[in-house]
């Protein structure tokens, strides 16, 4: 029986959608933050997150860059963080937008897209740690249908995982993050301002 429902758990995450449209080319990029380490320089993930959101910037994916993320488990805003990475590694400050309020993945969209619409833009290229994607890109359709003044065009795509990580790690992370959708799944979003009406997760 904990079989069945250890195969439930996986299947629902591994059946997850990764996008919502077929375009290759986007408005703008989103690099979802994580915590810095406590001295303010770059986490393993953290670092590999920005990393591929170079790389899809540098092959055109999109001509901008938000980076999203509050001080929301140290000092160190992250999004701040992210992009003076982005800066050292070569990309030009003009097309970086930091988002610094967000404290969780609801709010690293929420926030992201208004910035998006202040600038007229509509679609984005979303990077996460692997292991994220799935919990995103139910938030990402819950927020389409509970903010349709906010609704964006998007695709998510995976940062490599950290060279420090070892194969038991990654599937604790991808163990947990199971289990979180498939709660999700269940039970929904609560509401709030920025899912301000409850609904079921699809």
């Amino acid at each position: 029986m904990i079989f069945v429902f250890f195969l439930i758990v996986i299947g629902n995450y591994t059946t997850l959608p990764n996008h919502n449209t077929a375009q290759t080319h986007f408005d703008t990029i989103i690099v979802l933050g994580t915590p810095s380490e406590t001295d303010g320089t770059q986490s393993p993930e953290q670092r590999e997150r920005v990393s591929e959101g170079i790389r899809e910037y540098n092959a055109g994916v999109a001509p901008h860059i938000i980076m999203t993320g509050a001080a929301a488990h140290n000092r160190f805003v992250e999004a701040h963080t992210m992009a003076k990475f982005a800066t050292a590694q070569g990309v030009p400050p003009s097309v970086i937008l930091e988002e610094p309020q967000a404290l969780n993945t609801i709010q690293n969209i929420y926030y992201s897209a208004q910035l998006m619409h202040q600038h007229s833009w509509s679609s984005a290229e979303i990077v996460s740690s692997p292991n994220h994607l799935g919990r995103t890109a139910l938030i990402l359709n819950v927020f389409n249908a509970t903010q349709p003044q906010l609704a964006i065009d998007w695709h998510t795509h995976p940062a490599h995982w950290p060279a420090e990580y070892g194969l038991g790690h990654e599937l604790l992370f991808y163990s947990v993050e199971a289990w979180r959708c498939f709660q999700f799944r269940l039970t929904g979003f609560p509401s709030s301002k920025f899912l301000p009406n409850p609904i079921a997760v699809h």
